[in-house]
Formats: structure tokens, sequence, C-alpha cells
């Protein structure tokens, strides 16, 4: 057993711990021992011998050690503390400062060592003030100068056709009145617009300069001031300081790393991640797309720029040798490339002057496009009547600008799949048709649904129980109806019907024949192949006698709607299609395989389509929608519109009233002899109920004529109602004492289906 004091008062009696010896145990021996005395005090060489002896007893085991008794406080405070701050005793000692001082050093020497390799990286001062630097003449520089860019573009190219026109007309010869004024008009016009453009330009240069000139003095006039300053106070190291100052002021500002300064190779990120696009992403995008090899790059005729709906977009050339379609084809590589989905990414070859084949405007939107909220449709803001010979507004494109396109002397298809909106896109050009009140409608509705019922009462002719025949029948009409115009125009000796021809001659009005499922009239076994005949001449030939033909069908494959009438139609609007070959049978074999195909559109867009009216590519639109009561509301004006003009359908009309639409004397002769036979029919009915009339007396139907104010012979009715032999024959007549010569009414009939296809 060992004692120690904590101190080297030789009365204290407190007692350290107790180690019994590996070996020993307690001792038998139960004879006192003699107390070892204190260690660490002075001792005579008898108490040394005294604590061997006392050590040599522990070690044998026959020490017996006293119970020691240890009282447990009661008072004991556990959270009160004297006044002296909780460090050991030792550690203000100078073994205790020494070893404070060491870890001080060993751990400013390791910050040392960090701030050394640091210097190396792009976490350096070095670095971070060259960063700091470039934000900041980033930050001077400012946005002003793409303005002022794209200013300068249209400056130049206004001025260059101001050039052209001027020249146009200085040497436009003064014996060609016509072109002379309108050269003249013409370079007025572009002189003013390239002076204007000019004018911008500078204005646009002007406020930048500004602009920078008040940014460089906030963040260059600091640090001049503090090195200028410090030179002048203190010289040298004055100027010194200011430097210093300067250098952690960039530093400071460039402590941060930004995720656009970063290696696109290295740390790859995408505009869907939130980076903005730039020129070196376009380029990465491309190579990753296989549109450009590793070593070629793009060359940017407009930087990228964001609009105010927060797309991205772009014009640029591709290397000499690529196409613009090589690019169109790989869209979808291009937005997986760029982190967007397919649908949101839109390239288009540029028009107009300056464009290339290499040439391509690239947009991507921020989101999904068409999925929002349609706005009101223009045609509810109208109040007069629309003009179906002008433009028809169809609706905005991705970019949400209005399209609209000119259907005089066109024909039209619209398909897609079932629920892609083809009934709301056919609105579009239906309202604008019904409001215009000198459009004749004929319509025919092969889904039966009611989607076309808002129009029958503006129609004048309407077949909405999907009866094929029914249908046939109109088309017969419409074919008979065309012949009519035509001989009308001959008889005019004009080519085609215009708006002023239309305005005069009523039976020249613009006809617009739609046609809802077409799918389910040529597909009739037995009406089928005849409705497509009709059609295709329809198609064909009708356009330049003001017929318009719309088609609408979800799939118009060969075994729906026969090639060699679907590809008369040359305005296609192709809405989702479930497969490119589908997209393909509306827009036209290749447009897939040429980057437009109708699959890539969401079902999310419900009334967006590719529509192909105008141009050399489709453009990808949504249709203005039309709720069902808005469409109802719209027709009640279209019928107010029609009643005033008096253009309203009047029914089935008369033998004689179709003759007399047909505008011709020969024609009015007919009209005049056709109501004589049913003036005198009806009287005959009225004295007996089974008589007819079926000849008169050439004699009446002269004076008939007379009183009718046309002046005709006898020989020249003749040469106009061909009788056969028999029909020459005279017949007793009324009161007459003699047989007189007369016309029969088949031989009437006959003269008018034969010289106009009309029937009774």
């Amino acid at each position: 057993m060992t004692e120690q004091p904590t101190t080297p008062n030789p009365d204290r009696t407190d007692l350290a711990t107790i180690t019994y010896v590996h070996g020993a145990g307690p001792a038998t021996d139960s004879s006192p021992a003699d107390a070892a005395p204190a260690l660490g005090g002075k001792t005579e060489a008898t108490d040394r011998a005294a604590v061997v002896e006392s050590a040599r007893r522990v070690l044998e085991g026959t020490v017996t050690p006293a119970p020691a008794e240890l009282e447990k406080p009661t008072d004991l405070d556990l959270d009160a503390f004297d006044d002296r701050p909780l460090i050991p005793a030792w550690a203000k000692t100078p073994e205790g400062w020494a070893m404070y001082s060491g870890v001080l050093y060993r751990s400013r020497l390791r910050a040392y060592r960090r701030w050394v390799r640091r210097q190396r990286t792009d976490r350096g001062h070095a670095a971070q003030f060259k960063r700091g630097s470039r934000r900041v003449q980033d930050w001077v520089t400012g946005f002003e100068g793409i303005q002022t860019q794209a200013l300068a573009h249209q400056a130049y190219v206004a001025a260059k056709e101001a050039r052209g026109a001027a020249k146009t007309a200085r040497f436009t010869p003064a014996l060609m009145k016509n072109k002379k004024e309108v050269a003249l008009r013409e370079a007025d016009r572009t002189q003013t617009v390239a002076m204007q453009a000019v004018a911008a330009h500078k204005k646009a240069k002007s406020y930048r300069r500004k602009l920078r000139a008040l940014r460089a003095g906030a963040a260059y006039g600091p640090p001049l001031a503090a090195i200028t300053g410090g030179y002048v106070e203190a010289g040298a190291f004055g100027a010194s300081a200011g430097l210093l100052a300067t250098f952690s002021g960039g530093a400071f500002a460039g402590r941060h790393l930004v995720t656009e300064e970063t290696d696109w190779s290295a740390d790859w990120r995408s505009l869907g991640d939130g980076d903005p696009m730039s020129a070196p992403m376009l380029d990465e995008v491309f190579r990753h797309a296989k549109v450009i090899g590793s070593d070629e790059s793009l060359h940017m005729v407009q930087m990228p720029m964001l609009d105010a709906r927060g797309a991205w977009s772009a014009v640029i050339d591709l290397p000499p040798g690529i196409p613009a379609r090589k690019a169109m084809r790989a869209i979808s590589e291009i937005a997986s490339a760029l982190g967007v989905d397919d649908a949101q990414v839109n390239m288009v070859k540029t028009k107009g002057k300056g464009a290339r084949s290499g040439r391509l405007e690239i947009y991507v939107a921020k989101q999904l496009p068409f999925t929002e909220k349609a706005d009101p449709g223009p045609l509810l803001a109208l109040e007069a009547a629309t003009n179906f010979w002008g433009r028809i507004a169809v609706g905005p494109d991705v970019r949400g600008l209005p399209i609209s396109i000119s259907v005089v002397e066109r024909s039209g298809l619209v398909g897609g799949e079932p629920g892609a909106g083809k009934s709301a896109s056919g609105n579009v050009i239906l309202l604008a048709a019904a409001l215009d009140p000198r459009v004749i409608l004929w319509l025919a509705d092969g889904k039966a649904g009611g989607d076309l019922e808002p129009f029958a009462e503006l129609c004048e002719y309407f077949e909405g129980d999907a009866d094929p025949e029914a249908f046939y029948e109109m088309l017969k009409a419409a074919v008979a109806d065309m012949k009519a115009r035509y001989a009308l125009l001959k008889k005019l000796g004009k080519r085609k019907v215009t708006e002023e021809l239309a305005n005069k001659y009523p039976l020249l009005r613009q006809k617009l024949l739609w046609v809802d499922e077409l799918m389910f009239y040529t597909t009739d076994d037995e009406f089928g192949k005849k409705i497509t005949k009709l059609l295709r001449n329809l198609v064909s030939r009708g356009r330049a006698a003001g017929i318009v033909t719309f088609c609408a069908t979800q799939k118009p494959g060969s075994d729906v709607v026969d090639t060699s009438l679907r590809d008369l139609l040359s305005i296609r609007w192709a809405l989702r299609c479930t497969t490119p070959e589908a997209s393909d049978t509306i827009l036209g074999k290749g447009a897939a395989a040429a980057g437009y195909s109708a699959k890539t559109i969401e079902p999310e867009m419900r009334g967006a389509g590719l529509l192909w009216a105008e141009g050399s590519n489709p453009t990808l639109v949504r249709a203005d929608y039309y709720s069902d009561d808005e469409v109802e509301l719209l027709c009640k004006r279209a019928y107010d519109l029609r009643d005033a003009a008096g253009t309203l359908p009047d029914g089935p009309k008369t033998l004689a009233d179709q003759l007399r639409e047909k505008g011709e004397a020969d024609a009015d002769v007919l009209a005049v002899l056709v109501d004589v036979f049913n003036a005198y029919d009806q009287a005959a009915k009225e004295d007996d109920a089974a008589g007819e009339v079926d000849w008169l007396p050439g004699s009446v139907l002269v004076d008939a004529l007379k009183a009718a104010g046309i002046e005709i012979t006898p020989e020249k009715l003749g040469r106009l109602v061909v009788r056969e032999a028999e029909e020459k024959k005279k017949r007793a007549w009324a009161d007459s004492t003699s047989a007189l010569n007369g016309f029969p009414l088949a031989a009437l009939l006959r003269t008018v289906q034969s010289k106009y296809g009309l029937t009774a």
C-alpha cells in the first residue's frame, strides 16, 4: 500500500487509491504495521529503511489494510462553482504555456500550407481577383449591347433595302407611269424605315454609352481614388496600400464560383437545369446530337436572347455542307442535350432575305407550350362582319405570334387522333365563314354528333345524319353549281371568281363545303367510290369557281382518302398523331423525316397542330378556342348579319328560281316558261284534282314572255326549246277552232336538263 499526499504538507492524512499487486492477497497477520513515511518530503536514512521494510511486507502479503471510512458529503452542490475559470492548474505552468504555443504554431503552419496549396487552384486569391474583375467588367458592360447589335443589324438591312428601292425608282422609265409611282412610293417607305432604324440604333448606342459610363464610374472610381489618394498621402507605400485594397476588393467580389463559369464539358449542365443559353452551350448540344463534328462549331447570326415569355431564341448558321434539315431531323437528340422536352424545341428555317439552306432559328420554350389556358378568340371582340376573301386568324404559334391564312382558291385537310381538337380547329374556319354573310355554307357531319348543329340555320345545304346517299346528292348538286359558275364566268369572259365578281353576281358568291369525318363517307360500300370521284372533281376544278373545300378526318390514309384526292388538298393541319406515319398521311410523305412530325405533340397540348398552309415549312399552331356557348353566340350574330344582308337560306328553290340565278337570257326565258306551265297546271288542278297540263300553244308562251318583258319570236323559241318530230304535231286548244303549234312540258324540261343540268 502506498500513500501520496496531493501537497507536501505532512499533516494531511487523506489517502490515495489502494492498489494490490498481482499475486498478493489479504494478510493474515493482524499485527499493526509501522506507518510508512510520507513520500516527497525530507527523510533520513532510517526513514528510507522503514519505507523499504514496509514495501517488502506489502509484497509478501503480510500487511492487512485498515478499512477506509469515506464520508459522503450531504451538502454537495454540483452547480456551484467558485470564481476560478475551469482550467486545470497545470495549464498555467510553463509546461502548459509551452504546449499551447506548440498547438498554435502547428495549426498556423498547417493553415499556411493549405493557403499555399490553394493559390494554384481556382479558389486562390489571384483566381478570385481575376474572377471578380471579370464580373465587375461584365456588370459595367451590361446587356444593352445585345439590343444595340440587333438594331445595328436592322439598320443595315433597312439601309440596304432603301438603297435598292431608290435605285429601282431611279432607273424605272417615266413612261411606265404606274410602275414608276409604285417604285417611288416604295423608295419613300423604305427610306423612312431606314431612317427610323438608324435613329433607333443611334439612340440605343447613346443609351448604352451613358449606362456604361455610370457603371464604370461606380466600379472603377473607388479603386482609382484609393490608389491615387494613397500615393499623394504616403507615396509608394500609400499606393501599395491602395493596390492591396483594390486586390482585396476584387478577390472578395470573385470569392464564389458560379455554375455558368465552369467548363461545360467538365461539369455537364443543360438549359433544363436553369443555365442560360450561350454559344458554347449550343456548340456542345449540336455536337452531342451528332449534327456537327467534334472539331466544328456554329456561327451565331443572332446571339441567344431571352424574351418576355422566358424562352430562349437564337439564329445560327451550320458549318458549310450541313443542311438545316439534318438538324431538324435530330430535334429529339437536340432536346435531350438541352435537357428539355421535344415539344419545347422549335426549329425552322429562316425566311425572307438572307435565308440560307444551313441557317436555322431555334426557339426553346420555358415550359411545355400550349398547356396554359387559351386566350379568348379574336372573333368575340369583332363587331362587324368578317371578310372570308381576306386572311383568317387561326391562332398563336409557340412564340405567341398570331398566325393567319388565306383560303381563297384553296382546299384543306384537318387530321389527328380522337380528342386532338379537330372540332375546335374547324370552328376557327367555320366561324370566320359564318360571320361573312356573303359566304354560302354547305356542311356535312359524318359523325352526326352535333358539332355542326349550331351552323344548321346558316347553311344552304346541311347533311347532319351521316347519310352517305344524302351526301352523294349534295356533291352532285355542288358539281352542278360549279358547272353553272363556270358557264357564267365564260359568258363574262373571266377565268376565275374574284371578290368584285362575287359581290356583283350572287351566283358567284364564295361557297364553303365542309366535310367532317370524311372517313365515314368514303368507306361506304355503295357510295364510297362515287363520293371520292365527285370530291376529287370538286376540289380540282372548284377552286377557281369560288368553291372552298375542307375535309376533316382522323387518319386520312390511302384506305380512307384516295391519294389522288388527298394530294389536291393544299392546306394541311396535322393535330396530334400516334405515329409519325399517321402524321405523314396528313402533311405528306417525308415530313416526319424532315423534322415535322405531329407525334411530338403532347396530349396536354389540346388544339395544337402543325399547320402547312403557306411557305415551305409547317408551323406549330394552336387553334383559337371557342366554347359551345361562344359558338352559339357567334352563330346568332352571324344569323343577324345574314338576315340584315338578305343572304339567309330560303330552303328548297324552285326550278324557275334556280334558272334565274344563272344570270343568262336563255335561262330567264326558260324560267318564265316553267312558271307559265306551273300556273296552268295549278289552274287545272283546281277544276280537277287529277288534271294536269303537259302542253301549251306557242302563242300562249310568246305572249307570257312579252308580258314578262322578254321579246322573242316563235322561231327563236323553237330553236331554244328543241322538240322531237312527234312533239311538233299541232293540237287543239280551248275554244280554238283549229289546231295550234305548241311546246310540250317534256321538251322544256329536257332543254333545262341538257343546258343547265337542272331537274324539276
